[in-house]
Formats: C-alpha cells, sequence, structure tokens
C-alpha cells in the first residue's frame, strides 16, 4: 500500500495545499457553511477512500481553483478538526504545493483569495485547524 494512499478508516482524511508562489501562500476565504463564511483556510478538501492523498490535493486544487498544483511535501503533523454531530471525525494534513506554469489561482468556490506574505499570515482570520500549519509554512516562504 502506498504511504499516502488514505485507509479505510473511521476518520476522514481532509487535505490542504500550501501553495507557495513567490513567497507568499495563497489563502482562500470560505463562502460556505454559513458558519464558516468568511473565514479563512488552504484550499483542499476531502480524500475519498482508497485516493491517494496527493491525488487528491490536485484534484480538489482543480475544483476549487481551477489550477494544476504539483504537490512537494507534507509538512507538520495530523491536526483534528473540531467534533461533529455528523460523520466520522476528520484530520486535515498539509503538503506544500507548486503552481504549474502559467496557471493562475481563481476563487471558483471561495468568496476570495489572497496571497499572504510572511508578515501578514496572521491578518485573516485562519480557520483553527489551518492555524497549527503556519509556523511549518514560514519557513518555505522565507526561502
Amino acid at each position: 500500500m502506498l504511504a499516502n494512499v488514505a485507509p479505510v478508516t473511521d476518520i476522514q482524511i481532509v487535505v490542504g495545499a500550501a501553495i507557495i508562489r513567490d513567497g507568499a501562500v495563497l489563502a482562500a476565504q470560505r463562502s460556505h457553511p454559513p458558519l464558516l463564511r468568511g473565514r479563512w483556510e488552504l484550499p483542499g478538501g476531502k480524500v475519498d477512500p482508497g485516493e491517494a492523498e496527493t491525488d487528491a490535493l490536485v484534484r480538489e486544487c482543480r475544483e476549487e481553483l481551477g489550477v494544476r498544483v504539483r504537490p512537494l511535501r507534507r509538512i507538520g503533523g495530523d491536526v483534528a478538526f473540531p467534533a461533529r454531530e455528523e460523520g466520522p471525525s476528520a484530520v486535515l494534513r498539509v503538503w506544500t504545493a507548486g503552481l504549474a506554469d502559467g496557471d493562475e489561482p481563481e476563487a471558483l468556490e471561495h468568496l476570495s483569495l489572497r496571497w499572504l506574505r510572511p508578515e501578514s499570515l496572521t491578518e485573516v482570520d485562519w480557520l483553527p485547524a489551518d492555524v497549527p500549519f503556519l509556523a511549518d509554512i514560514r519557513p518555505h516562504l522565507l526561502g
């Protein structure tokens, strides 16, 4: 079994992309659900059963941003999402990623997008699961 293929478990794996370009990381502002609207996240989404995490990352970025990404490496550890009444518990895993040449992200499923430099990482209202990754992202922005 490949190391990054989601095993069948009671835990939902969610992947986030720390898309880095020119010393900045892409942040996406949620449009839904209403409780999270306006908060910021790293783009990404759920890994389907049997799907490789990197494949899910590529698929989610294509769906959400209309871009092709190249996953580079996983950073940080698993970060648990707040408990939910419906569905399994979930963890977030983040990968650094680069954009394919010529691709420019569009907010297809988000309110807006913003490139954040190291000094502006904390200027947006991040979702709690994304916050622990900011320290791991910062060195990648500094080169």
